[in-house]
């Protein structure tokens, strides 16, 4: 479990690494698709992990 967390964090760190790469070219008006494609990448990413966990139960 702590390798998970550990590998998380690894790319939750990259995937702000390459948010604030693209920020630094952008109005702030056009970054918010941006910021909003990577939080829906997030949730379709926990619904997956939820729906893995809720199988892997059954």
């Amino acid at each position: 479990m702590a390798k998970k967390k550990e590998n998380n964090r690894s790319v939750e760190k990259t995937l702000w690494a390459s948010a604030d790469k693209l920020r630094k070219n952008m109005d702030a008006a056009e970054y918010k698709h941006i910021v909003l494609g990577l939080i829906f990448l997030k949730y379709i990413s926990d619904a997956f992990e939820y729906e893995q966990l809720r199988k892997s139960r059954e």
